[in-house]
């Protein structure tokens, strides 16, 4: 079989709610079962870090690997800070070639240390300048607005918060859960630019004091978070409106959203490839392979990301997509890039769950 033959067979695993035999077991593989599979033969090996969950890792292992049969794709599942720890950590000794996901203030941030490769895609002309590094250390694969999220069967949907401020209304006392901001790119995001609405630094933080007040629990995975939503330990949450659909509509969970009405962090989701990455040539076909116009198309309808592509064709994607008002946010993203860390840092130290105690402290 030619190699254009294997591509087109590969594809054929990425058509629309086609979820295939091999995808459901590799989900179902441990970690270091896939690892120790992997050392017993003599395919290349890729190591991708990726917070894009099992499923969608899984799906594209198996579709890369039938149209290179001689590749074996190993990829790690962890959340975009970790990955970005990760990446920095290993810089003297790269392990993966590949970072495939998290928001770009975090990619911004280590293509100025020099940790990632500039590569030119085959699309680079089909995304828009804020959605790419001027080096092409970093391209933009995904938009991913940020939600309010409510347990639809505790929360009517005309009583869910309209905008950020209504979280802080006494009635959500208690009915908050949050995913833990530290290893959460998503949730560093919203922080950020809850703290950049306000007029200074430390009233942003007085806004997440009060928003503790009202917080039951900080889940630390999104699994436990959709859980706890699920369950009704918690009635309302933020985070990204791909993961809130999938869980919606692909696993039954009562879950509703509304984009706030005064606009909301749309964060560039990004794809990069390490510097000094083993098996270059490797990378770069996983790369454009997963930003192909057909895996876009893939990725929009089984995991519901919205293509930050501006030449994929609208009619191609659901129906939720296709009206969807993102309504974003201005944000000083180089600011937001700079300061995150500092920002984190402060709110576990001083406001995490302590918020009554800060707004008790002078001029709180």
């Amino acid at each position: 079989m030619s190699a254009q033959e294997r591509k087109r067979a590969a594809l054929t695993l990425l058509r629309p709610h086609t979820p295939t035999l091999v995808s459901r077991h590799l989900v179902l593989l441990p970690l270091a079962l896939l690892a120790a599979a992997c050392a017993t033969d003599d395919r290349e090996r890729l190591v991708v870090y990726s917070p894009h969950g099992q499923e969608m890792l899984a799906a594209y292992e198996a579709a890369f690997e039938e149209a290179h049969p001689d590749v074996d794709v190993v990829w790690l599942d962890m959340g975009s800070q970790d990955a970005y720890d990760r990446i920095r950590t290993e810089r003297a000794n790269p392990q993966a070639s590949l970072w495939w996901g998290a928001p770009q203030t975090l990619f911004a941030q280590a293509a100025e240390e020099g940790l990632l490769a500039p590569y030119t895609p085959t699309w680079a002309g089909a995304v828009a300048p804020e959605a790419r590094d001027p080096q092409g250390r970093w391209f933009g694969t995904f938009l991913t607005p940020e939600v309010i999220a409510y347990n639809s069967e505790a929360v009517d949907s005309t009583a869910a918060p309209a905008d950020w401020d209504d979280l802080l209304d006494p009635r959500w006392r208690g009915r908050v859960v949050i995913r833990s901001p530290l290893a959460s790119g998503t949730m560093r995001t919203i922080f950020g630019a809850m703290i950049l609405r306000q007029p200074t630094e430390e009233e942003g933080f007085r806004w997440l004091a009060r928003l503790d007040q009202n917080t039951a629990d900080y889940p630390a995975d999104p699994t436990q978070l959709y859980l706890k939503l699920a369950r009704g330990e918690g009635d309302v949450t933020l985070w990204n409106l791909p993961d809130i659909v999938l869980q919606a509509e692909d696993n039954g969970y009562p879950f509703g959203w509304r984009i706030p009405a005064s606009g909301t962090p749309v964060v560039v989701d990004a794809i990069a490839i390490t510097e000094g990455a083993p098996n270059r040539a490797r990378a770069e076909a996983f790369y454009e392979f997963v930003t192909s116009t057909e895996a876009l198309v893939d990725q929009a309808h089984r995991f519901h990301r919205v293509p930050a592509r501006t030449d994929v064709p609208t009619d191609s994607l659901p129906g939720w997509m296709q009206g969807l008002d993102l309504r974003p946010m201005p944000l000083d993203w180089q600011r937001l890039a700079a300061n995150e860390q500092a920002w984190m840092q402060t709110w576990d130290e001083q406001i995490r769950g302590r918020g009554a105690d800060y707004l008790r402290q002078p001029g709180g």
